[in-house]
């Protein structure tokens, strides 16, 4: 007999899908679209994200690590996969066993790849990453052309694409998208002259607020999840977007303290009047942050009740008083709708401060996870 966890994450395949089907709309179906799975699928679970995606008529896919890709393949995923960030020059001979999908931006990577096609007596194709304005992994637009001709004469690479990232594409109006879309459609110009390739730019921000940025292909990410890279204010719900995760548990007890009474660790709240309690089975430990601690909510009988006192690791207190009725074994949302309220990853993320990616990660990755329809 297995044991029953008190919290339940839900992931709803129709909302996968919703989710693909829109961004297709917004692409017009013109373009492909990369669909992003890293992260154990920003915390919706890789297999079963891959899984709705494939059915929805998606033939390519993106991870950031080496291992994700081989947990797909392992699984019979045979759609192409992207690895993006990188990887180790002694794992080179695993894109080969398992028919990966390389981005490079430096040489020793390039040669690693090059001695193994060679080895092998066959040709890899390899995705160029080019910093447009990011700050953060490629190489600089002015060393392209150098870099490109490296990579060229190294036997067994063939250059089938290239790929930057926007900074602020989540601001409809950022300066900085136009600017890199200008620099990135330079490199591609000049690259398309010599070789045949893919150009790849616009992530979700782009995708989104940004029609000009789609290029040949597109990468989108949170938005497949339900959410819009800019957060609460930035009409998700105008696309289509439907989030696909949702978070609950249970009432575990509840009690009435009388005033002055101190709540949880370091007594951060005390409560002014008569005060009914619910303690419910989640904390920090099941990504529930501890940031929302006196800052955040949770619903219970179709009422928003706040959280008072410190997020412990395994538990977090409520005050339910102006909620009648209400007695152990009670459901708390704490992601997700409840009658006719609702608790999203952008009010959690606001009230936590962070964004939308770390508290799907967080929660749908420390937790059980069931999926519906």
């Amino acid at each position: 007999m297995k044991s029953r966890s008190f919290n339940t994450v839900e992931i709803s395949r129709s909302a996968l899908e919703n989710n693909y089907r829109a961004l297709e709309r917004r692409t017009k179906g013109e373009t492909a679209i990369m669909a992003m799975v890293k992260a154990d699928a920003y915390g919706h679970g890789m297999l079963e994200a891959v899984e709705v995606f494939r059915a929805s008529g998606c033939t390519v896919f993106g991870v950031a690590e080496m291992r994700e890709a081989e947990i797909l393949r392992q699984a019979g995923v045979s759609e192409d996969i992207f690895v993006t960030i990188g990887f180790a020059c002694t794992d080179a001979e695993l894109f080969f066993q398992h028919r990966l999908i390389p981005v490079i931006y430096d040489i020793g990577s390039a040669q690693s790849l090059a001695d193994r096609a060679v080895a092998h007596g066959t040709t890899i194709g390899v995705h160029i990453k080019v910093d447009t304005g990011m700050g953060r992994l490629g190489i600089l637009p002015e060393e392209s052309i150098a870099f490109m001709e490296a990579v060229e004469k190294m036997a067994g690479l063939q250059i089938a694409g290239i790929m930057s990232h926007f900074p602020e594409s989540d601001n409809p109006v950022s300066p900085s998208t136009l600017n890199g879309l200008r620099i990135f459609r330079g490199v591609c110009t000049e690259l398309k002259k010599r070789y045949r390739t893919v150009c790849h730019i616009a992530n979700s921000g782009a995708v989104l607020n940004f029609p000009d940025t789609h290029c040949d292909m597109v990468r989108a990410g949170i938005a497949l999840y339900g959410y819009h890279p800019a957060g609460a204010e930035s009409g998700g719900e105008e696309v289509g977007l439907v989030p696909a995760m949702s978070f609950s548990s249970r009432v575990l007890q509840v009690k009435n303290l009388p005033a002055g009474s101190g709540i949880s660790y370091g007594h951060t709240f005390k409560t002014k009047t008569d005060t009914k309690i619910a303690v419910i089975p989640v904390g920090y430990e099941d990504g529930y942050r501890r940031s929302l601690s006196n800052k955040g909510c949770v619903l219970v009988r179709g009422e928003y009740a706040p959280v008072v006192g410190r997020v412990c690791m395994n538990m977090c207190m409520v005050d339910v008083s102006r909620i009648e009725a209400v007695q152990p074994g009670d459901e708390v949302v704490l992601l997700g709708s409840q009658n006719e309220k609702r608790i999203t990853a952008d009010d959690l993320a606001v009230k936590g401060d962070t964004i939308s990616y770390e508290i799907l990660c967080n929660l749908g990755n420390s937790n059980n996870r069931q999926y519906i329809a």
